[in-house]
């Protein structure tokens, strides 16, 4: 990785209401961490599809060759749109 610049977490969690065998609603979440470089005067750039996790000990590998390949920002913080998600139950 490129002098200056270091790694950062977050971990995201994707969320599906549905009902048990009473008709119950039950909220059932799963963990989706994310892997961001971050270099001093760039924005955040995503590198998680590039990175290898070892799951028994949660360190993270950044492969050599993942600095030569070329990354995208699709986005700034700023341009990120909140979308509210809905209990299809209250319509």
């Amino acid at each position: 990785m490129e002098p200056g610049c270091r790694l950062g977490e977050i971990v995201q969690f994707v969320c599906n209401l549905e009902q048990d065998a009473g008709g119950q609603p039950q909220i059932h979440c799963f963990p989706l961490p994310r892997i961001f470089k971050l270099c001093p005067g760039s924005p955040a750039v995503e590198i998680t599809k590039l990175v290898d996790i070892d799951l028994a000990t949660g360190e993270v590998v950044v492969p050599p060759d993942a600095s030569s390949q070329k990354l995208v920002v699709k986005a700034t913080w700023k341009d990120v749109h909140r979308h509210e998600v809905t209990d299809p139950n209250e319509r």
